[in-house]
């Protein structure tokens, strides 16, 4: 593998504080994003108490962090996009602000959990970004639940588990933390990515709406995989970030921004 990839990197994978790139301007020095008592709301969602925060006007934007992330996290992408759209941050279920219970974790219930949201805030249709876990989550929401979704971004999702998905390393240390560890928030986190998702090529031929599919040519999802997923959505487009890892959209936050934003704000375009 090119530059293996360090424990350091691994630990950050599954736990993490995604905080590359997050540098702070004086106008928004005051905001504490993730923890914002003047917009933070919880809404009872499926038996929990869900945590978003609303940012900005315009065309509804769903930012979706990674596995053990958080609204905290999306700082970055905040500051930016809340100038062009209607930025909607979630913690997802279990991470964050939004309760827990005790009940097994699955993406597909976090995915219902997003949708039951949008429909508490009367959101018929939103652009979505999802980091990892969040890509995944905006690929089910865009195959179960079609009118809610009419733009797409991923970065670094995949969307089966194991070493045919995952770098063969970053894969045997998840399986070893997962039956190691005696954590159970960790345990639970962790069994989403050891035995998590399970979308087919025919779920993914479901999807009819402009996707985009980025990854780093150093991601943690294998590359081919990455293109696996390109090919089986007909209205895909593919951006493979040059020298970045997991982690590019904070490593390169200006390219990754462009590139967000280009996508966004243009017509779908393809040439196949």
């Amino acid at each position: 593998m090119k530059n293996q990839i360090s424990i350091f990197f691994i630990i950050v994978f599954v736990t993490i504080n995604y905080s590359f790139g997050q540098t702070t301007s004086a106008s928004d020095s005051v905001i504490d994003y993730g923890r914002n008592a003047k917009v933070g709301k919880y809404v009872e969602v499926n038996g929990i108490k869900m945590y978003y925060e609303i940012y900005g006007e315009g065309k509804p934007l769903v930012l979706l962090h990674g596995n053990g992330g958080s609204i905290t996290n999306q700082g970055i992408r905040i500051r930016v996009f809340k100038k062009y759209f209607k930025v909607i941050a979630i913690d997802s279920r279990a991470h964050g602000k939004s309760i827990d219970t005790n009940k097994i974790l699955t993406y597909d219930q976090m995915a219902y959990d997003i949708k039951v949201l949008l429909d508490s805030l009367h959101i018929d249709s939103t652009y979505i970004w999802g980091q990892s876990d969040g890509g995944i989550l905006g690929l089910l929401l865009a195959i179960k639940y079609p009118a809610k979704v009419s733009k797409l971004a991923t970065f670094g999702a995949n969307i089966f588990p194991g070493p045919d998905a995952l770098q063969d390393d970053i894969d045997k240390k998840l399986k070893e933390t997962y039956k190691t560890t005696t954590n159970p928030r960790t345990k639970k986190l962790y069994s989403l990515m050891v035995d998590q998702p399970n979308i087919t090529e025919n779920d993914l031929k479901k999807i009819n709406i402009p996707v985009l599919v980025m990854t780093g040519d150093r991601d943690a999802i294998k590359l081919e995989h990455s293109i696996k997923i390109f090919n089986n959505i007909s209205k895909s487009n593919l951006f493979v970030m040059p020298g970045a890892t997991h982690f590019g959209a904070y490593e390169k936050p200006e390219l990754f921004n462009f590139i967000l934003l280009d996508f966004f704000n243009k017509p779908f375009s393809k040439q196949r």
